[in-house]
């Protein structure tokens, strides 16, 4: 099959391939010799690959060029997609935590024994390897959906890496280590999902950019020569691309020729500080006492 052209649809089916197999494999193993923990463990890298689906269809529409009735573009998609896979983690997480807490509660005891350990320590390799590599192309595309998916594969890390506790305990003659082991996977994904939620509604309800980020833009305009100073510089995201807006004072005597010129140095400058997809938008204004005092009256 050929792979897609974009590193995140390419990085996001690998994730699903792998999680099939580690879904297939964790299933029987777990079933056959009895471990709670590492079934779970085996549900929670099904919702991987189900939520892996999600994030193809997002960054499909959210790539969509921008049209009348989305002239910002369809980023949004992409975000709702990272939406869905934070909700997707805080559901898995409650169900592995009160699974455990169920199995605790009846006092079931389990010795899953050597191939759990086995099963869950390759999982724990294959999950990490997969958070580092989707981890490193959200970062490149300034994705929210593949970040959101890169935290669910750790997660499943996370999970495997109780499951072989609970194995370990389980070994040594504690019978109650991988009920104990799906319950703080539990409570460990539902923290994972609220955090990568929080992210997304951020987004979603029009949150700013961070301090970080308009401490770059400041310095980029503060490299363009002619600009005297700026005021409302703002921005946000949409899916993988920002949107910034900023005011900039030039002097009044500039022909307009001029002043034009300084506003495209100042957006090059911005683009070129910036590491994502970054729209530019500069408004020049004459430095001058009397719009001083007509902003002044406005506020």
């Amino acid at each position: 099959m050929k792979l897609p052209s974009d590193h995140g649809d390419r990085i996001t089916i690998l994730g699903i391939f792998w999680n099939i197999i580690l879904f297939v494999i964790k299933l029987l193993v777990g079933l056959l010799t009895g471990s709670a923990g590492l079934v779970a463990d085996g549900i929670h890298s099904a919702s991987d690959m189900a939520t892996d689906l999600a994030v193809l269809g997002g960054m499909h529409l959210g790539r969509r060029k921008a049209d009348s009735d989305h002239p910002y573009g369809h980023g949004r998609f992409e975000t709702l997609a990272g939406g869905i896979v934070a909700g997707a983690l805080i559901l898995v997480g409650a169900f592995l935590a009160w699974e455990g807490i169920a199995a605790l509660s009846r006092g079931v005891e389990s010795f899953p024994g050597v191939a759990v350990i086995a099963v869950a320590g390759v999982s724990i390799l294959v999950k990490e390897w997969m958070y580092r590599r989707t981890a490193r192309v959200a970062r490149k595309s300034g994705s929210a959906a593949l970040q959101a998916n890169a935290w669910h594969h750790r997660s499943d890390a996370l999970s495997s890496l109780a499951v072989l506790a609970g194995g370990i305990g389980g070994l040594i003659g504690y019978g109650h280590a991988d009920q104990l082991a799906a319950l703080i996977v539990g409570l460990m994904v539902v923290m994972a999902g609220g955090r990568t939620l929080l992210r997304v509604m951020h987004e979603l309800t029009e949150g700013g950019l961070s301090r970080r980020d308009l401490e770059t833009i400041e310095q980029a305009l503060g490299s363009v020569a002619g600009i005297r100073g700026w005021h409302r510089l703002r921005g946000r995201r949409v899916g993988r691309e920002t949107f910034v807006d900023v005011h900039v004072l030039v002097a009044p005597s500039l022909s307009l020729w001029d002043a034009h010129e300084i506003s495209m140095r100042a957006e090059a400058e911005i683009q070129k500080a910036c590491e994502l997809a970054i729209n530019v938008i500069v408004h020049v204004e004459p430095d001058s006492q009397k719009l001083a005092d007509h902003q002044a009256g406005e506020t």
